[in-house]
């Protein structure tokens, strides 16, 4: 089905356009190369990776804050690791990682070709959960920020998605409709249901083939998008 009435693209950029996955795991490499911290790194991914999603699930909910996030996932990782770390060396690891992560900017296969693309049809923003300062040096360095004409992020709303207000936020800063507007993004929850919730159209960028409702318009690699749009 193609949206033909669409204006407005608003983009997820975590796991959407950036491959945080892919970048965070080269971070971490590094940071532990600093600090002479010796674990095994790919069992550290292994772990860190699902216990990072459910802490981002905690703080999209209100239940932790920034700071519990960032040392909480290190730590839950460092003991399942059964890994000794003091608290100073855990804030550390946490801010050089926060720091650092900007500096790796592999995106998802076909981001650029797709953007290149959907730029001269329609006026393309960002919509993320992510902190401002380390979403700004994301784009920049990805070298993708030309792209967007606004980015909203969670700090400038005051509140996360999948929280109507955000969405709110960003259809005034874009001076959009909802009806003209669609959101993409890879979180059925935050991105996807969040965006229905608020009247926006949406399309899951559904990168492990996850089973969700049939009536969720979907897309497997970013440049099926085009099919779509």
């Amino acid at each position: 089905m193609r949206h033909s009435n669409k204006k407005h693209i608003f983009f997820d950029l975590d796991h959407t356009l950036w491959d945080f996955e892919k970048n965070s795991a080269l971070t971490f490499r590094k940071v532990f190369g600093d600090y002479k911290v010796v674990v095994d790194h790919d069992e550290f991914i292994r772990l860190y990776v699902p216990i990072n999603a459910r802490y981002w699930k905690l703080y999209r909910d209100d239940k932790i804050t920034q700071q519990e996030l960032r040392l909480g996932r290190l730590q839950e990782t460092f003991d399942s690791l059964e890994y000794s770390i003091n608290n100073d060396m855990l804030e550390n690891l946490s801010a050089q990682y926060v720091r650092n992560l900007p500096n790796f900017n592999h995106l998802y296969e076909g981001a650029v070709d797709l953007l290149e693309y959907l730029k001269p049809k329609y006026n393309l923003h960002i919509i993320t959960n992510g902190f401002h300062d380390v979403q700004a040096g994301k784009l920049k360095n990805s070298n993708i920020e030309h792209y967007f004409r606004t980015v909203t992020n969670s700090e400038m709303a005051g509140c996360k998605k999948p929280n109507p207000v955000i969405f709110e936020y960003a259809l005034n800063a874009a001076h959009a409709t909802k009806v003209e507007s669609i959101m993409i993004g890879d979180c059925i929850e935050a991105d996807v249901q969040g965006a229905l919730d608020c009247g926006l159209d949406a399309i899951f960028f559904n990168e492990h083939g996850v089973g969700v409702h049939p009536t969720i318009t979907q897309v497997n690699h970013l440049l099926e998008i085009k099919n779509i749009l």
